[in-house]
């Protein structure tokens, strides 16, 4: 019989690509982590994981093994959720910026689901001005987004710089009579305004040839060598590279917060921002 909790690092693991922070989320120690997959390796007497890389990779049988753990921690989890006096049950509306939703989401969704499965999560993706909007008409009960330095509204969870990205950024010249081509989401856009407003400062003219409310539009753009994307540093998509150097001007930090609804269910809100701020941390850029 599988081990659950041997299972629960499996998945902790392939979700973060690391030991140290696949340890640090579980609350238990390295060697302790590391124990578990080995003790896990030997009872399918299969290896899981793939040592000869400096990145945490699962082999062929690991990823045959990974939708089966997931099944088996969820299952577990809704049969104690089901019997519990103290369950939680609901409907709760979700709404998260963009970016995030490229790089952090599928994790905390995952976690949720398994211990709060009575829950109905209703998620909303769009950009962080327009949840605002939303949750100031009572749309949307929690918000994961974006703000400005200086803004206090909202439960701050970290902060990091927006850099410049280029598909080759050595080919990104500046000339006068040229203006630097931006690919941005519309107008509202924290990043687009962050970019703007230090371009403006730096009197470097400059035009938006591509405007797209998907990331993964803009991203394309980019990667189609259109022009230049500014992003957090930790959610860089794969494909770009930071434009180095005093080329482009620096630009201002970007903060990432939680903000809840007056009035929406405490218990509800209170279980997945526990879960949002124990695992909403930035990680290096690929």
């Amino acid at each position: 019989m599988l081990n659950l909790t041997h299972l629960s690092s499996f998945v902790m693991l392939q979700q973060t690509g690391s030991f140290t922070a696949a340890a640090e989320r579980l609350g238990i120690g390295q060697p302790t982590l590391t124990q578990h997959i080995q003790r896990l390796e030997r009872s399918l007497g299969r290896q899981l994981i793939d040592r000869t890389t400096h990145h945490v990779r699962l082999t062929a049988e690991g990823e045959a093994l990974i939708g089966y753990a997931r099944g088996m921690l969820d299952l577990n989890g809704r049969a104690l959720s089901l019997f519990s006096e103290n369950r939680l049950r609901g409907r709760l509306r979700l709404g998260v910026s963009e970016d995030v939703v490229a790089s952090r989401l599928t994790g905390i969704l995952e976690d949720f689901i398994r211990l709060y499965p009575l829950v109905d999560l209703e998620l909303t993706v769009a950009l962080s001005a327009t949840l605002t909007q939303m949750q100031d008409v009572g749309d949307l009960d929690l918000v994961l987004a974006k703000r400005h330095i200086g803004e206090t509204h909202g439960r701050l969870l970290y902060r990091e710089p927006l850099i410049w990205l280029a598909r080759d950024p050595d080919l990104v010249r500046l000339q006068e009579d040229k203006p630097l081509p931006l690919i941005a989401f519309p107008p509202l856009s924290i990043t687009r305004k962050a970019a703007q407003d230090a371009l403006d400062r730096a009197k470097i003219p400059w035009r938006i040839v591509c405007t797209c409310a998907s990331l993964s539009g803009l991203t394309a753009a980019a990667r189609a060598g259109m022009g230049v994307l500014v992003q957090p540093r930790s959610m860089a998509p794969e494909g770009l590279r930071e434009i180095a150097g005093a080329r482009l001007p620096v630009l201002e930090d970007v903060e990432f917060v939680l903000v809840a609804r007056r009035g929406a269910d405490q218990a509800l809100v209170e279980a997945l921002s526990s879960l949002i701020t124990s695992q909403i941390v930035p990680h290096p850029a690929p």
